[in-house]
């Protein structure tokens, strides 16, 4: 052999060694095989802002799960409290409403319901039959109550207690559940009280349990089938997309019979993208985005009434396992299949790094046991947090992701930019935001969720054009890639197939 063919078959040899380190440690170098994807936000997980109509037809939905109440005394002039946060008497001597002068709603029909307060107790009749209290930690019979509006202002109201009889603030520090109300509302009434909505929720707890056993299973197959399709698919392909990141719920492994009050159907969707995914040459990657108990106390994780139960206990933890692995070996022979994600969106301080960093390892083992080449991606925690918190855990293993979601919304900084503040701010602070989690040894990066759309009141086509490409050129950086924050929305600028269809943003 001359000495030229040895060269060349040595930087041959050289070159097939780096080509398999990259790619066994998942450290992607072309950009041309980087992700550009869309969310499909709303389908499989409920987000009501998404598609406000699914809620539509749930009887008396000012009341659903999680929804937080306030009530002002009309006599006393104060807000109802539950005294230390709960575990003692409610009292009528606020002037000001917060944390411990709002209830929150566990709907138990359309008409009766809980009311469970900061402390996490529930508000019941003591064993003396009149008294009031936020002492049980699961709501009884002596916990339900029954919110009856004014006829003619349905802010004003009065609480019927399960004795039968309505709650009263006798004096600031005196509530009880003896009247017999009367025929009027006027301000003379200490059964009278003025309710002030203070939050929502609309996610796939409330409207499961808004609709109830017998009508949700209808509402949500009659969703699934209709939300997204597979013209969607096409028309995904057919834009310059090369994925979709699919969110689904933990529930999705106990379909067609998950717990109450989910309701069975979504698992034959996923199937279905799957399929469509594959005709129209697309990569998906399954996102967790609702784990169990909630890892961050939003609706779009499914949360009951805002607690952030997740991550709490080492069963917790198993069970989202558990999921994961369902989720891989059902569709680890796919060929669709890109990457699983294991959890979207903890939050700092409730999820903590360690709970997150112990869940990530069992995961990204689970997803390992069914497949050796789909990428695993791991949410970066939401809140104070260190951006590279994750990357000796992630580095520790091959083909591994850290997703991170950018926004110029949701905080106070964003509320008063102009156009082109919006714009710097993305060339300038995101683009050395993602530098700095951007390295040539550590996991993967990927935007995993964003949108062009910010706080600015009467910006042109133009300016959100300039704002779109901002984001695609420095998102292009990533060294996974993107994914647009999601594909159909009832707000314009959210929905990618709008931005598309209408020229705000050209793939």
């Amino acid at each position: 052999m001359s000495v030229s063919s040895t060269r060349i078959l040595l930087t041959i040899c050289v070159l097939s060694l780096v080509l398999c380190l990259c790619q066994c440690q998942g450290r992607v170098l072309d950009p041309n095989s980087r992700i550009k994807a869309v969310n499909l936000g709303g389908w499989l997980v409920t987000e009501g802002w998404i598609k406000p109509t699914l809620f539509d037809g749930i009887v008396n939905k000012d009341f659903l799960d999680g929804t937080a109440l306030q009530f002002k005394s009309v006599t006393t002039g104060k807000y109802l409290c539950a005294e230390q946060g709960g575990g003692s008497i409610i009292v009528a001597n606020r002037t000001s409403a917060s944390g411990w002068e709002t209830f929150r709603v566990w709907r138990i029909n359309a008409t009766a319901l809980n009311l469970r307060v900061f402390g996490k107790q529930f508000v019941g009749v003591d064993s003396n039959g009149n008294g009031i209290a936020a002492v049980s930690i699961t709501p009884g019979n002596s916990d339900t109550f029954r919110i009856v509006r004014d006829s003619s202002d349905k802010n004003r109201v009065r609480i019927k207690a399960s004795n039968g009889y309505y709650l009263q603030a006798k004096t600031e520090e005196v509530v009880t559940a003896d009247s017999q109300g009367s025929n009027g509302w006027g301000d003379d009434d200490p059964s009278v009280f003025v309710m002030k909505t203070s939050g929502r929720l609309e996610g796939e707890f409330q409207v499961t349990n808004g609709y109830g056993p017998q009508a949700a299973p209808q509402v949500m197959r009659e969703h699934w089938n209709s939300f997204i399709v597979e013209e969607d698919f096409k028309f995904i392909s057919e834009n310059g997309l090369n994925a979709v990141r699919i969110p689904v719920g933990w529930w999705i492994a106990s379909d067609p019979t998950p717990p109450w009050p989910f309701v069975g159907g979504s698992l034959q969707a996923l199937d279905n993208a799957f399929l469509w995914a594959e005709k129209y040459k697309l990569k998906v990657i399954i996102d967790l985005h609702a784990a169990p108990g909630s890892q961050n106390g939003w609706e779009h994780s499914a949360s009951r009434d805002g607690s952030q139960e997740w991550g709490k206990t080492d069963e917790n933890i198993h069970q989202t396992v558990d999921v994961i692995e369902f989720l891989t070996a059902r569709y680890a022979k796919r060929p669709s299949l890109y990457a699983v994600e294991l959890m979207n969106e903890p939050l700092s301080p409730g999820a903590t790094l360690e709970s997150v960093s112990k869940y990530y390892k069992a995961g990204y083992e689970a997803v390992r046991r069914h497949s050796s080449t789909a990428f695993v991606v791991m949410s970066n925690r939401l809140g104070p947090m260190d951006p590279r918190e994750l990357f000796p855990l992630a580095s520790a293993f091959s083909r591994t992701v850290i997703d991170l979601h950018y926004y110029n919304l949701f905080e106070d900084k964003f509320n008063n930019l102009t156009v082109q503040q919006n714009i710097d701010f993305i060339y300038n602070n995101r683009s050395s935001q993602l530098n700095h989690v951007t390295t040539s040894n550590g996991p993967l990066t990927f935007v995993g969720e964003w949108v062009a759309e910010w706080s600015v009141n009467g910006a042109s086509k133009e300016d959100y054009q300039r704002f779109a490409k901002a984001q695609l050129q420095v998102w292009g950086t990533a060294t996974f890639g993107w994914a647009y924050w999601t594909l159909r929305n009832v707000n314009n600028h959210w929905s990618l197939e709008w931005m598309i269809q209408n020229g705000y943003i050209k793939l």
